[in-house]
């Protein structure tokens, strides 16, 4: 389908940061919109998020380089093409860019136009988005795994490890998890309001107390669960993002906000063997850093075989760097984040690459989100069973839910709820 015309505006995402958003207009007159997230905890081989860096306007993260790079350079040549697929649009734009990690244009203004014109071709189409994305046997709903307190970048506490998650599996539909996953997060807020910590919020609404060790945070979470009357483990599991690249520290790891000592890879790798034995955990991202491949491999061969273990910032959704994972057996599960690679497609060929190599994808937000919820059809799309996209609060990370609620229902009957099947060896 031909576009007519494409806009962008820097509009605010969750944090209050500057980000892109897209709009785009095809010859039939569907109209769709498209906002870029952007994340704290990054990859060092991330595609690149184009910021102006004048701090005299948002300190130097604007991004009307982004924004103007959308009007002047990718409109005139896109809207005086015909694309025949979404395939076809998204290599248009690498090509136009020309650089690996699309640092011409910035992943950002290339995300937009990609994410706008998916949008747009599946309401030309007429059909749902998650199916437009991912055929007729796009209906497996995922498991939320909901980040109820954070620490490291993601708040201001003296928690080391980012992401404390629960995962409400033993449901008969995402409604009911969702409705699990809430009732944990408001008895783990009284939990830590009876133990006179601060019940304030994260970036991705996860509470953010100030905690004795790392292991309170889990310790909580599984008094919260019992509170609200679930069974840890049978009903609600734990997943978790320590985000370990944040404390690699000339090849050893900083706990930079409890102890404040330095270990050794095989040490932490210890410490996740302990854990998974000791607590109902069913998830790993990022138990190591992202320069730490032969720790990496270390801990799949310890714990590959236990535990889902999710790349984030070692994989940064490139199919290419996941071809070198598999070849080297690290990993059995790799973190999907579309403003990673910059384009749907691209996203797409990274989870067919996984899929096909028997790994899981794990669908994610990023902690400056905004409230468009494609990762929801995403999610959906590609039958991931699970995904993350913040805690049980905030109407940038509830938007999600609601989205997946929404398409839960427009299925029907055909609707499938992944459970906790959907975690690698569970």
């Amino acid at each position: 389908m031909k576009v007519k015309s494409i806009d962008a505006l820097e509009i605010l995402d969750s944090r209050g940061n500057p980000t892109v958003e897209v709009d785009l207009i095809l010859e039939d007159g569907i109209q769709a919109r498209a906002m870029v997230p952007s994340g704290a905890s990054t990859g060092e081989r991330e595609a690149t998020e184009l910021r102006d860096g004048d701090k005299k306007r948002y300190g130097g993260k604007g991004v009307t380089k982004a924004v103007e790079n959308v009007l002047k350079k990718i409109a005139p040549e896109v809207t005086k093409r015909d694309f025949s697929s979404q395939k076809e649009l998204d290599y248009f734009l690498i090509e136009l860019d020309g650089t690996e990690n699309k640092s011409v244009l910035g992943a950002n203004a290339v995300l937009g136009v990609s994410m706008a014109y998916v949008r747009a071709s599946a309401a030309s189409a007429g059909v749902p988005l998650y199916q437009f994305m991912g055929g007729l046997n796009a209906n497996l709903l995922p498991v939320p795994c909901m980040n109820v307190i954070n620490g490291g970048k993601h708040a201001d506490n003296t928690v080391d490890f980012q992401e404390f998650m629960i995962a409400p599996h033993n449901a008969p539909s995402f409604a009911e998890a969702i409705r699990m996953g809430e009732e944990t997060f408001h008895a783990l807020k009284a939990v830590l309001h009876g133990k006179g910590l601060s019940t304030g919020v994260g970036d991705e609404g996860g509470f953010a107390p100030d905690l004795k060790s790392n292991e309170e945070a889990v310790e909580a979470i599984l008094e919260g669960i019992i509170k609200a009357g679930y069974k840890p483990g049978a009903d609600i599991s734990i997943c978790l993002d320590p985000a370990a690249s944040e404390m690699w520290d000339n090849g050893k790891y900083l706990l930079f906000k409890s102890t404040k000592k330095t270990i050794s890879s095989d040490d932490l790798i210890k410490q996740w063997e302990s854990w998974v034995k000791q607590y109902p955990i069913v998830l790993l991202e990022d138990g190591l850093a992202e320069n730490d491949w032969e720790g990496w491999k270390n801990l799949t061969d310890v714990l590959g075989s236990n535990v889902e273990l999710v790349g984030d910032d070692i994989f940064c959704t490139n199919k290419k760097i996941l071809a070198q994972a598999i070849e080297k057996k690290v990993a059995n599960s790799i973190l999907i984040k579309l403003n990673q690679i910059g384009t749907v497609t691209e996203t797409l060929e990274t989870i067919e690459l996984a899929y096909k190599n028997d790994y899981n994808c794990f669908v994610s937000h990023r902690s400056g989100e905004t409230v468009d919820a494609i990762i929801s059809d995403l999610t959906v799309a590609v039958n991931a069973g699970h995904l993350k996209t913040g805690s049980g609060c905030r109407g940038e990370r509830i938007e999600k839910f609601n989205q997946l609620m929404r398409i839960e229902r427009q299925l029907g009957k055909a609707a499938r709820f992944a459970g906790k099947k959907a975690f690698k060896n569970s």
